[in-house]
């Protein structure tokens, strides 16, 4: 076996990512504020005016940042729910369990900065959009998780079924990805592509960027924050967890 493969397995084990989610979240979370206030402020008062949409534009700095982390955040999911599924690794389910309230947050908060931004653009703060409604379904799906692992007593058991969930909704992703291409939408289009480079102007590109690089260092330092407690609670009869109580210092 290679030594990443060790490492790999290594930090499977909950007291060792316990360990390595205590010295990381922290620098994640400062360097998340400084580039979220940074973006934001090239953003909201750098940024030219958009000579379509005037200032109301600007709420793609939030919106945008917050659909993709809302996608982004599921595959993360769907990716620990196979490694749970098929190697039997306790990790992955705490993991889920600590990113899916900050998906279902992303997800709620491109909903509503959406209905902000449809309203001045379409005149109606709703339309049943194939994207919207496939974002919709994404913001449930984190509801059903949340609930479905919390409605079953046994851990092991809520982790199996969890996971399950979250592989089958994960075909709703590309979706909501795609579903702008494949139908008919009022929604617009992609201002980023792979293929095609960025349509919009450089500072705007970067703005969003930022904001991007931001919300995502902002996910994986709470779902690290989180974790540790889940962890902790799950392990709470190792004795590792007991020296960590009483001193404070990650094992």
């Amino acid at each position: 076996m290679s030594q990443h493969s060790n490492v790999l397995f290594r930090f499977a084990a909950p007291q060792a990512f316990y360990g390595l989610a205590s010295r990381l979240w922290p620098w994640l979370a400062v360097l998340a504020a400084v580039l979220g206030c940074w973006g934001l402020w090239m953003g909201l008062f750098v940024a030219p005016i958009d000579y379509k949409q005037g200032q109301a534009y600007r709420i793609i700095f939030v919106h945008v940042p917050a659909s993709w982390m809302s996608m982004l955040i599921y595959l993360a999911m769907a990716f620990w729910a196979v490694l749970g599924l098929v190697f039997n690794t306790r990790l992955s389910g705490m993991m889920n369990r600590a990113l899916a309230p900050t998906g279902a947050m992303f997800a709620f908060l491109s909903l509503w900065t959406g209905a902000l931004w449809g309203k001045p653009m379409w005149g109606t703060w709703w339309v049943w959009d194939a994207r919207l409604t496939s974002e919709l379904i994404l913001f449930f799906l984190y509801l059903g998780f949340m609930g479905l692992t919390a409605a079953i007593d046994d851990p092991r058991r809520a982790d199996k079924a969890g996971g399950l969930l979250a592989l089958v909704g994960a075909i709703n992703v590309p979706i909501i990805y795609f579903s702008v291409r494949w139908w008919n939408t009022l929604h617009q289009g992609s201002s980023i592509s792979v293929s095609q480079g960025a349509s919009m102007e450089q500072t705007m590109l970067w703005a969003m960027l930022l904001m991007v690089c931001a919300f995502w260092l902002y996910s994986i330092a709470i779902a690290l924050y989180r974790v540790r407690t889940i962890i902790l609670e799950r392990e709470k009869h190792a004795q590792w967890v007991n020296v960590e109580l009483r001193t404070g210092v990650s094992a």
